[in-house]
C-alpha cells in the first residue's frame, strides 16, 4: 500500500521499482499516513502566462517562497488520509467534480494585488464563496467515504505570484506581473495531492552529480534523486557537507554540499488525481497521472526528468547569428526533446525541421535509479502534442538494445557509435547536425570522434561533475 500511494498509483512496475529501492529504509513499515492537499490548478493561455512569469521573476530577481509550489488556488488545509483510503477519497473527489461540471465558474474573475511583501491574483469574492462550498461537498463526500477529515480554506482565494522577496525587487516583480493577461481562456483543473508528512519542513535538494560514499555515515547520490536536509540534523554537519535523506531510498546520511542544488518544495509530491471541470466525461480512473515530479499530465512523467528546458527567447544571439540547422537528432528524455524543440522555435525553424529522436543519445544508464528504463514518451504522442519530431525516422539504436544499469565501456562504446553513423548520415552532404543530449554527451560523444581515447570511468565523472 506504501509503495502505491507513494508512487500516485501509477502501475505495479512503478511500485515494484520503489519498494525494491526502499528496501534498506528504516522506515519502510512506518504507519504514518502520507499529507494531501486539495488545489485548484490553471491550465491553457492562463498556465502559459503563469509558468512565464514563474521563470521571468526567478531569472530577474531570484527564487522567492512562491517559486516553491506551482501556480495554483488553494481549496483546503493539508489534511492526513490513511493508504487504505487513498482509492476512496479519489473516488469522492470525482464524484463532486462531477456534480460541479456545468456549475463552476468560468471563467474565474481575478483582481491583481500587490504590497511590500506579496504580489498575486485575487478571486472576486461572490465567486470565491462559490469555490469554497465546492471545496466544502469534497469535504463531506471525504467524510463519508474515506472517514477523513477536510478543513476547507476560509481566507481569500487567490494565486500566489510573489512572496517574501527583497523589498528592492518590488517594482521589477510589480512590472512582470502586471503584464499577465488575467483576461486569458483557462480550464481550472481540481488536483489532489500529497507529501511525505516527515519532511514537511524540511529543505528540499535535487541531486546533481553521483557520489559513491567513502565512508560508513555517508550518503550514495545518483542525480535527480531528491535529499531532504532538516535544519536541526544540518546544525551537526560539518562545513561543505550536508545530512539528509534520500527520497528514492529512504537512507539518511552525509553529502558534499555542491552535489546538490535547492530545488522546489512540489518537485517531490505526487499527484493522485487531476479532473476538469469542463470535461463532459470524466476519466475512468484520476490515479496515476503521474508520480513523483509534478509535470504537465499530457508530457512525460519520467520520474527525475528536469522540466526546465531552454527559454526559447534566450536565443536571439543564435538567430542572429543565421545559423543555418538541417538535422536535429535528440535524446527521448522529456528535457531533451523540450530543449530541441525550443531551440528550433528560437531559430523559427520549428515545423520546418523536424527532430529525430534516438534512444542512442540517452546518457549512462547506470545513472538511471530503479531496475528499469525511463518510459519515454513514444514519437507519435510528441507528435500529436504539436512537437515536431519525425515520425518515420528508424533510430540507430532503437529503444531494445538499451541495456539497464550498463557498463562504462558499453556507453562510451554506444555514444561514439551514434554520433558516427548520424555523422555518416548527414555530413556527407555538407549538411549541419544539431545533437540535443545531456552534460555527460559532451564528452562520450564526442572524445572518440577527435581521434581521441577514452578516459578511465573515474576520470570521465568528474569532467561531468565540472
Amino acid at each position: 500500500l506504501k509503495a502505491l500511494v507513494s508512487t500516485g498509483g501509477r502501475n505495479v512496475q512503478a511500485s515494484c521499482d520503489w519498494l525494491f529501492s526502499h528496501v534498506d529504509d528504516p522506515f519502510l513499515d512506518d504507519p504514518l499516513p502520507r499529507e494531501y492537499v486539495l488545489y485548484l490548478k490553471p491550465s491553457g493561455p492562463l498556465l502559459n502566462q503563469l509558468s512565464n512569469f514563474w521563470q521571468q521573476s526567478r531569472i530577474t530577481c531570484g527564487k522567492n517562497k512562491a517559486h516553491n509550489i506551482f501556480p495554483h488556488i488553494t481549496l483546503c488545509q493539508f489534511f492526513m488520509c490513511a493508504d487504505s483510503k487513498v482509492d476512496v477519497l479519489c473516488e469522492a473527489l470525482q464524484a463532486v467534480v462531477g456534480q460541479w461540471r456545468g456549475r463552476f465558474p468560468s471563467p474565474l474573475p481575478l483582481e491583481f494585488y500587490s504590497s511590500s511583501n506579496f504580489i498575486g491574483l485575487f478571486v472576486e469574492e461572490k465567486v470565491a464563496e462559490v469555490i469554497k462550498s465546492f471545496a466544502a461537498d469534497f469535504a463531506t463526500e471525504a467524510a463519508s467515504k474515506a472517514d477523513v477529515h477536510v478543513e476547507p480554506h476560509k481566507k481569500q482565494l487567490h494565486v500566489t505570484l510573489a512572496y517574501h522577496f527583497q523589498s528592492n525587487h518590488l517594482a521589477s516583480l510589480e512590472q512582470l506581473a502586471k503584464g499577465v493577461d488575467i483576461t486569458l481562456g483557462c480550464d481550472w483543473q481540481a488536483v489532489l495531492l500529497s507529501r511525505d508528512i516527515r519532511f514537511a519542513n524540511h529543505e528540499t535538494l535535487r541531486v546533481m552529480y553521483p557520489y559513491v560514499p567513502q565512508n560508513d555515515d555517508e550518503l550514495e547520490l545518483v542525480p535527480g534523486d531528491f535529499i531532504f536536509m532538516s535544519s536541526t540534523e544540518q546544525a551537526t554537519a560539518s562545513e561543505g557537507w550536508v545530512y539528509g535523506t534520500s527520497m528514492s531510498t529512504g537512507l539518511s546520511g552525509l553529502l558534499p554540499e555542491n552535489y546538490v542544488n535547492r530545488a522546489d518544495e512540489c518537485d517531490t509530491w505526487v499527484l493522485h488525481g487531476s479532473l476538469s471541470f469542463l470535461n463532459v466525461t470524466p476519466p475512468t480512473d484520476i490515479r496515476g497521472a503521474m508520480g513523483g515530479i509534478f509535470l504537465d499530465p499530457h508530457l512525460d512523467g519520467r520520474f527525475f526528468d528536469d522540466p526546465m528546458p531552454v527559454d526559447p527567447n534566450n536565443l536571439s544571439a543564435l538567430l542572429e547569428s543565421h545559423t543555418v540547422v538541417d538535422f536535429v537528432y535528440c535524446s527521448p528524455s522529456l528535457r531533451c526533446v523540450q530543449t530541441a524543440y525550443n531551440i528550433l522555435k528560437g531559430l523559427q525553424k520549428d515545423g520546418k525541421t523536424k527532430i529525430r529522436v534516438e534512444p542512442g543519445l540517452f546518457e549512462w544508464t547506470k545513472w538511471v535509479p530503479g531496475t528499469s528504463l525511463p518510459a519515454w514518451i513514444p514519437p507519435a504522442d510528441l507528435a500529436a502534442a504539436n512537437i515536431c519530431v519525425d515520425t518515420t525516422y528508424r533510430p540507430h539504436i532503437p529503444v531494445s538494445k538499451l541495456a539497464v544499469s550498463e557498463s562504462y565501456e558499453t556507453y562510451i562504446s554506444r555514444s561514439f557509435q551514434v554520433t558516427r553513423e548520424i555523422l555518416s548520415e548527414c555530413n556527407n552532404l555538407g549538411n549541419t547536425v544539431l545533437i540535443v543530449a545531456h552534460a555527460s554527451s559532451l564528452e562520450a560523444c564526442t572524445r572518440q570522434i577527435q581521434g581521441l581515447t577514452p578516459q578511465n570511468s573515474k576520470d570521465f565523472v568528474q569532467v561531468v561533475r565540472k
